[in-house]
């Protein structure tokens, strides 16, 4: 039984392996999980959590607040391929020292907006620098600094977002019950500056020199070249990848949007909603470790086109309803699709396109992630208001995604075909 695990881990000496890797990588890792957790700041679900003290404040509806919010992310998203550039320009760790201190800035602004305007810069602020450029900087460091065990440092890297998800609401929670909502902002803020801006500093101020390949699987691997942003907007296997790396951020976010649309809807009890979440959050932490092992074997563009499958499988589950119970395994199988794509997200751009522009390559990339999350809710929700129901969307949504498996088998292949001619190119071989 446990042979297909060793297949997938390595042979029997696997954990002490990972130890080492921990042990000698330790910095790195820390350092990634802690800008990905910080990212936590400009993430929905945190700010999600002030968003009835702002409209009391200010008096808005949850129309108003909801434009506000499309608008502020849609404006970071613009900003994010030029604002990403940097981190091929000057070290990480000076990055960190720019986007940090903004970041922190953003959480006092939206503790103490004095006006609806001043909420929509913050908010804008916190999705650019906190969303943004937290995870951008990570995953392009990460993507650069590692080669030989990219997956297994990525698969740990995104963990941050989970634990900030984890913890960060029930802090703030708590903070906001005793003190009122500001301080919860208050202190990110100075938890940002104080402790967030000095170790992220320390981690990344000693660059990492990536170790190449050197197992029989992957001691072939020719040297990827380095494409710049216009090569790779010319490349069709990057638009037939894209094509299915943008469905678990449409999809993911409409579900999370319209949940009290779907429980209503299907009868279900709306705790069950919120009790899945935990089974999501497990899911997605063992299948990114799982995908992580799996890159480090086989390469990410041999991975990639199964990560759709069970998203699909969700969407025509949440088409099809059912009992309540249903939520959990909907939940298992984003879980399994989620863990996927947040490490492939962080492989398979270096892989395929080098990593000397790699900041400029993600940036874009990431950029159209986030139009894909502000433009889920408001095309489903538009749909639904001219009479389509969102569980017709969802069987339309997983056919889609039976299409882009389609699309990323065809890349996968033509990524393999590639991968020999380079490799015959660099041999000297006709």
């Amino acid at each position: 039984m446990a042979e297909p695990f060793r297949a997938i881990i390595g042979k029997s000496g696997a954990s002490v392996r990972v130890n080492a890797f921990l042990r000698h990588n330790f910095r790195w890792i820390a350092g990634g999980f802690l800008l990905t957790y910080c990212s936590s700041f400009g993430q929905t679900f945190f700010v999600s959590g002030s968003v009835a003290e702002w409209q009391a404040a200010f008096q808005m509806s949850h129309g108003e607040f909801g434009r506000l919010y499309m608008f502020a992310t849609l404006a970071s998203a613009l900003c994010l391929p030029f604002v990403g550039r940097i981190v091929d320009i000057m070290p990480e760790h000076r990055t960190i020292l720019i986007s940090m201190p903004i970041l922190a800035v953003a959480t006092l602004l939206a503790a103490y907006a004095p006006s609806v305007a001043a909420l929509a810069f913050a908010i804008f602020l916190l999705r650019l620098f906190g969303q943004g450029m937290m995870t951008h900087i990570a995953m392009t460091a990460t993507g650069r600094w590692f080669a030989r065990e990219r997956g297994r440092a990525v698969s740990l890297v995104v963990l941050g977002h989970q634990g900030g998800e984890a913890t960060l609401p029930l802090i703030v929670a708590s903070l906001s019950v005793a003190y009122g909502y500001q301080a919860g902002w208050v202190a990110g803020s100075l938890a940002l500056l104080l402790v967030g801006l000095p170790i992220g500093y320390w981690a990344y101020r000693k660059p990492r020199t990536p170790q190449h390949a050197v197992t029989p699987v992957a001691q072939h691997w020719p040297e990827t070249p380095d494409w710049t942003r216009a090569q790779m907007l010319r490349d069709p296997i990057f638009w037939m990848l894209l094509s299915g790396v943008l469905a678990p951020a449409f999809i993911g976010t409409t579900v999370f949007y319209h949940q009290d649309y779907l429980t209503a809807f299907y009868g279900w009890p709306p705790h069950y909603f919120a009790l899945s979440l935990s089974v999501l959050a497990v899911s997605t932490v063992v299948f990114a470790l799982i995908c992580g092992a799996l890159v480090d074997r086989f390469r990410a563009y041999s991975v990639m086109p199964f990560f759709l499958v069970p998203l699909a499988g969700s969407c025509f589950a949440l088409g099809s309803g059912g009992p309540a119970e249903t939520l959990f395994g909907v939940m298992v199988l984003l879980g399994m699709s989620y863990g996927f794509s947040s490490t492939l997200s962080g492989t398979i751009w270096p892989e395929i396109y080098g990593t000397r522009n790699l900041g400029a390559l993600r940036s874009l990339i990431v950029s159209t992630m986030v139009f894909a999350t502000a433009a889920g809710p408001g095309v489903t929700g538009t749909l639904i208001d001219r009479g389509i129901p969102l569980e017709t969307q969802m069987i339309w949504l997983g056919s889609y995604c039976l299409v882009a498996i389609g699309m990323m088998v065809i890349a996968s292949l033509c990524l393999r075909q590639r991968r020999r001619d380079l490799e015959a190119n660099q041999k000297g071989l006709p």
